[in-house]
C-alpha cells in the first residue's frame, strides 16, 4: 500500500519535473526581468543614469498626473486599433481565398505568405521610404505621368506608419483567419446550400461566424504587435507620429531616466495584459498559438 502511495505522489510530481525547464526559462527571462522592472519604477530619479534607492511612488504619480502620457499611449491605442483593423478587412480575402481553393498547389500560396518573414523586419520597413519617399517609386511614376507637379508627402507621416505596420501584420492576421477557416467542416456549407442560401447567403450564416475566432485571434495579435511596436514609427514617422514604445525608448536611452521608464514599461505591459486577459475571458488564447505554429 505504501509502495503504491509512493509511486503515485511520483506520478503526480511527474508532470512538474517536466515542465520545470519551461517554468526555470520563463521564470528567468521573463518573471524576474518583470520583478527588476517593477522594483525600479520605485526608485527615485536623481539624474541621467544615477537613481536613488528609496521607496517613492513619484513615477506613478508623474504618468497619472501628466497628460503628456495619456496622450502618447491614446495615440498607441488608436493606431493599434486602426492597424488591427485594416489588417482584418484586407487579411479576409486572401485567407478565404487559400483556405477554399481546391488547387493542389495550396501549398504554394501558404510558402509566398511566409515568405516575408524570411527577410529582415528592419530591412522591410526601410524599403517604405523608397516607396513612399519624395523620390520614391509612387511620386516617380506619378511625376512622369504628369498627374502631379510636385512630390506628395506620404513619408513620416501616421499613415505611412500605419502602412509599415500593416506589412508587417498582415501575414499574422491571415494565417489566424485561415486556420480558423481551414477547420470549418465543408459539408455544412454545402448542407447551407442544399437548404437554400445562395453563395453570398452561406458565407454570412456558417463560414463567417465559424472563423470569428481566428479573426478575433488575428485582431488580439496585430493589436498587441503595433501597440509595441518601436521600429516603424521611429523609421516611418515623424516626432508626432511617435508610439508609447519610442517613449520607452526615449525615456530610457535618451534621457537615462530608468524609474520612469520602467514605470511606462509596466503601463504599457498592464494594457495589453488587461487587452489579452479579456480576450481569454471570451475567446481563449489556444487560436493565436495555433495559428503561431502554421
Amino acid at each position: 500500500m505504501m509502495a503504491g502511495q509512493q509511486l503515485s505522489a511520483r506520478d503526480r510530481l511527474r508532470p512538474w519535473y517536466l515542465l520545470s525547464p519551461a517554468l526555470i526559462v520563463l521564470t528567468v527571462l521573463m518573471v524576474v526581468p518583470i520583478v527588476i522592472m517593477t522594483v525600479y519604477s520605485f526608485y527615485e530619479f536623481v539624474t541621467a543614469g544615477v537613481e536613488k534607492q528609496v521607496f517613492t511612488t513619484a513615477n506613478w504619480h508623474e504618468f497619472f498626473t501628466d497628460s503628456f502620457y495619456h496622450l502618447f499611449l491614446w495615440k498607441t491605442v488608436k493606431v493599434a486599433a486602426i492597424t488591427a483593423i485594416l489588417c482584418a478587412l484586407l487579411g479576409y480575402p486572401p485567407a478565404y481565398f487559400i483556405a477554399m481553393t481546391r488547387t493542389r498547389h495550396k501549398w504554394l500560396l501558404l510558402l509566398l505568405l511566409i515568405v516575408p518573414f524570411w527577410i529582415s523586419f528592419t530591412i522591410r520597413t526601410f524599403s517604405w521610404i523608397h516607396i513612399l519617399g519624395e523620390q520614391g517609386i509612387i511620386n516617380v511614376v506619378l511625376m512622369k505621368l504628369g498627374l502631379i507637379s510636385e512630390p506628395l508627402r506620404m513619408l513620416y507621416t501616421q499613415g505611412s506608419v500605419i502602412m509599415g505596420m500593416i506589412h508587417f501584420l498582415l501575414p499574422y492576421m491571415i494565417l489566424n483567419i485561415y486556420v480558423s477557416l481551414e477547420g470549418i467542416d465543408r459539408n455544412l456549407i454545402s448542407a447551407a446550400r442544399t437548404l437554400g442560401c445562395t453563395q453570398g447567403q452561406a458565407f454570412r450564416e456558417v463560414v463567417l461566424p465559424l472563423s470569428l475566432p481566428g479573426l478575433m485571434a488575428g485582431l488580439l495579435l496585430c493589436f498587441v504587435l503595433a501597440a509595441g511596436s518601436y521600429v516603424t514609427p521611429q523609421v516611418l514617422g515623424s516626432t508626432r507620429d511617435a508610439l508609447f514604445g519610442n517613449l520607452i525608448y526615449d525615456t530610457i536611452m535618451t534621457q537615462l531616466n530608468w524609474p520612469l521608464g520602467s514605470t511606462l514599461s509596466l503601463v504599457l505591459l498592464v494594457l495589453l495584459g488587461i487587452v489579452a486577459a479579456i480576450y481569454s475571458r471570451y475567446m481563449g488564447l489556444s487560436r493565436i498559438f495555433k495559428g503561431l505554429s502554421q
